[in-house]
């Protein structure tokens, strides 16, 4: 017995170190990122590198804020204003389609529906020229309306993820409500989006972060420096006016850039998985 159970706290020994040691492993370019954005720049061209920095060089994130060149604050601020009306859009546009598949039989709802999921399929490239010429013709190049209004218009995956989740609502809830007056645009108001939390909390996630990382769609309508967006923004960092590269400022914006994200998740973590739960079920 005393030579079974030996065996087995060996087997949670070593279990426990291979996951210590993956851990270690995943988390290291986390901890160089935060400590080559502490590094002066004498530092972080030394070599061997070090791990831990010999003098903690916050001014680093004082200079992304302060250097005329970088305007760092207001891509920061593009970028917030691109996730925020994105993640307004589509949930807003994605629930209302979502609830239109879910509550009402028509004899080519199927067949629109497998036409919708069928654009998924679609590569962002495949639509990129088109619509460039479409908002460039509309005078809205060189600004952020054309990586917000898209989003007014629907995601084809968010449709799915919302209408898999308004399927779970009881048909009863609805019938209650049309005894009691209430329109078709009050029960999608007043009784389907109050009761899926979860769900748009799952939507504005994963709009938010798709939003706050895109490169390609910056890139392709932004020209002017002060309307850049974080990820275009610290791209354009390698191709400034430093004489060297700034790696330890690219890395203090790219912390910066995370923070958001981690935060949002943090919040809505319960919520997040709850929706993927119940969608999933159902």
């Amino acid at each position: 017995m005393s030579n079974r159970r030996f065996g087995f706290n060996l087997m949670q020994v070593l279990g426990f170190l291979i996951l210590i040691s993956v851990t270690i492993i995943m988390l290291s370019p986390l901890w160089f990122m935060v400590s080559t954005s502490l590094k002066t720049t004498k530092e972080m061209l030394a070599f061997p590198p070090t791990w831990i920095p010999k003098t903690f060089a916050f001014k680093n994130f004082v200079t992304l804020f302060t250097n005329a060149d970088l305007k760092f604050g207001q891509q920061y601020a593009n970028s917030f204003i691109v996730a925020f009306f994105s993640v307004i859009g589509t949930a807003a546009s994605s629930s209302l389609v979502a609830f239109g598949f879910t509550r009402y039989n028509t004899k080519w709802k199927a067949f629109f529906f497998m036409l919708l999921l069928s654009t998924m399929m679609l590569p962002y490239p495949a639509i990129m020229i088109p619509q460039f010429l479409l908002f460039r013709q509309l005078g809205l190049h060189d600004s952020l309306l054309p990586l917000i209004v898209p989003t007014f218009f629907g995601s084809a995956y968010m449709i799915f993820l919302l209408r898999q989740f308004f399927y779970s609502l009881p048909n009863e809830l609805f019938d209650a409500g049309r005894i009691d007056g209430c329109s078709e645009f009050r029960l999608f108001w007043n009784l389907t989006l109050p009761l899926s939390g979860p769900v748009l909390s799952t939507v504005a996630i994963f709009t938010f972060i798709w939003t706050w990382n895109d490169l390609l769609a910056p890139v392709l309508y932004l020209d002017s420096q002060e309307h850049f967006t974080l990820p275009i923004g610290m791209a354009a960092m390698l191709s400034s006016k430093f004489r060297i590269a700034p790696w330890n400022l690219l890395m203090a914006a790219s912390l910066l850039s995370v923070l958001p994200i981690i935060a949002l998740f943090t919040f809505a973590q319960k919520r997040f998985v709850e929706g993927i739960v119940l969608t999933g079920i159902k």
